[in-house]
């Protein structure tokens, strides 16, 4: 009875060492509730959305200075060009870019991305889109529709009753020959008078954390001076917070400069060795075109800036999800080891009292 006894009793203590050893070597997953189980899945998002972050954070960078470096340039010959058109109301002149006739038909020209997981950025361009679409149907106008990116594309394809005069592709970074093409469909139409009025809409970049849609009269040129939205308010900065990214201690961190938009008045008596209307003839087609790279390049800014601050929050949560799903998961692992543990000791015990 002894032996017996005593080989029960060993092997009830191996098989609470083999329990110590599989709590010791294995996960326990199968501990895991169904729910814990679910969720542990999305923490694996984690590397996705950190790569995601340091390739929007690398490329934002230089976004951003194409439209710091190429506001002064697009600002300044609006101003001029303003100044002379200003100048030119009260002769008789033909510059086809510049002749404000009663508007029947508004190109209404829509700047999104190319791809999501950019929060709210391509949304509140569409919306800003339909709150003006729907603007011009209560004034009794017509519009049609210019789509830049694929987002857009996507959602004016599914619009049926939106009528949309060309799709166009976005790219990775615009340059001058891929805003020519808007610019030549913008131009061809507004000098057949099929439309009467080109309006850009797009996100206009602030800062890291801040973009604005817009709407901005493209054609005609307004002798106003100032590029305003449909509400008469101006759309350009007097002053820009130029926010530059850098590292520390292997952390990104943002770094603030103060960049002031000069601003010079053209005296009204201004003088010019050729035709102000032959100037203002010929400038017309830079202006459009640096009006529209403008535009695709604060839209870019801002789509990178909004992709950044998305996926640095998506690791943010991830990071907070994994470490609650960590507590959790060792809370049940624990109280399946405790549980199991109990019932051996327990089926020990009573091996014991039958000897």
């Amino acid at each position: 009875m002894y032996e017996k006894g005593k080989s029960k009793e060993t092997s009830a203590d191996d098989a609470i060492e083999t329990v110590k050893n599989f709590c010791k070597y294995t996960d326990c997953g199968s501990a895991l509730p169904g729910r814990l189980r679910d969720q542990s899945s999305t923490v694996y998002i984690l590397k996705i959305t950190e790569a995601m972050k340091l390739v929007a954070a690398a490329k934002v960078r230089r976004a951003q200075e194409a439209v710091i470096n190429g506001r002064p340039f697009s600002e300044t010959l609006v101003e001029m060009l303003y100044s002379i058109n200003e100048q030119l109301q009260s002769e008789d002149i033909d510059v086809p870019l510049t002749n404000v006739r009663p508007v029947k038909k508004v190109a209404v020209v829509v700047i999104t991305g190319d791809r999501g997981l950019c929060g709210g950025f391509n949304n509140l361009i569409i919306k800003k889109a339909e709150v003006r679409i729907a603007e011009l149907k209560s004034l009794g106008l017509d519009y049609t529709v210019i789509s830049v990116g694929k987002k857009g594309n996507l959602y004016f394809k599914w619009r049926d009753n939106v009528p949309v005069d060309r799709f166009i592709e976005g790219w990775s970074f615009p340059t001058v020959k891929e805003a020519q093409a808007i610019a030549d469909d913008v131009f061809s139409l507004f000098v057949s008078e099929e439309v009467d009025k080109v309006e850009l809409v797009y996100s206009k970049f602030v800062s890291l954390v801040k973009s604005d849609p817009v709407i901005q009269t493209l054609l005609p040129l307004s002798p106003k001076g100032v590029v305003r939205d449909v509400n008469g308010n101006c759309v350009d900065a007097m002053e820009d917070e130029f926010f530059r990214l850098t590292t520390k201690e292997g952390k990104l961190i943002v770094e603030r400069d103060s960049v002031r938009a000069k601003r010079e008045e053209f005296s009204p008596l201004m003088q010019f060795e050729q035709d102000p209307v032959q100037i203002l003839d010929a400038m017309m087609p830079l202006y459009l075109n640096s009006q529209i790279l403008r535009a695709l390049q604060e839209s870019l800014a801002s789509e990178l800036a909004a992709r950044m601050n998305a996926m640095s929050n998506a690791t943010d949560n991830a990071v907070e999800l994994k470490k609650n799903l960590s507590i959790a998961y060792n809370r049940e692992r624990q109280a399946k080891i405790t549980g199991e543990l109990l019932e051996i000791v327990a089926g020990a015990e009573a091996l014991r009292q039958l000897d």
